[in-house]
């Protein structure tokens, strides 16, 4: 016997995503039959509630969740990291995915690398991230500073570098981002329409 359309209007789903970073990993999607076309989604604990319509299929509701996971992360993320916290995101994820062997002196943004997402002083032991990164994904930033970790062990781009980093889940998904937004700062600008 299948449900009704408005007990399934207002079912609820759970589903487990992906580790978004530090957030969480819980994804409780709600569909309502009085939403028509808005999605949102906030935290709520250790969960991640979507709101969709209750009319959306399931490939739709897979997209939006996706959208709305990555939507949240980069607000989350706009709540600037300051250095300390910087540091101690650097620690984790040290420990997390090089099993603590990359420690750095400091860590820290700076506002003079505009050709350069981080760049790593392995002597010093020093890690310097651009500002430019500041509002991007979390997932983002832990890629580059994952990244410049990796230099504290090994200082080239050869295959052990390359190893280091396979062991983060989204290295790929945060290339092809920071990729995107090369290609964007370089698509011709068009001017701003005017009004009349």
């Amino acid at each position: 016997m299948s449900a009704d359309p408005l007990q399934r209007a207002t079912q609820r789903s759970t589903a487990s995503q992906p580790s978004r970073g530090s957030g969480p990993s819980a994804v409780e999607v709600r569909r309502s039959a009085r939403r028509r076309r808005t999605v949102s989604a906030y935290r709520e604990g250790d969960r991640t509630i979507v709101l969709i319509p209750a009319r959306m299929s399931e490939a739709e509701e897979q997209r939006w969740v996706t959208v709305m996971l990555d939507k949240l992360a980069a607000q989350e993320s706009k709540r600037m990291l300051g250095d300390a916290e910087l540091a101690k995101r650097a620690e984790q994820l040290s420990d997390q995915y090089l099993h603590g062997r990359a420690r750095p002196g400091t860590v820290r943004w700076v506002t003079n690398q505009n050709t350069r997402w981080g760049s790593c002083t392995p002597a010093e032991g020093s890690i310097r991230l651009s500002h430019r990164l500041q509002g991007m994904p979390e997932y983002v930033i832990d890629y580059v500073l994952l990244h410049e970790l990796a230099h504290l062990l090994v200082p080239g781009h050869g295959p052990r570098f390359w190893e280091l980093l396979e062991t983060y889940p989204r290295t790929e998904r945060a290339r092809g981002y920071l990729e995107g937004v090369v290609a964007a700062d370089r698509l011709p600008h068009l001017p701003a329409a005017r009004a009349e």
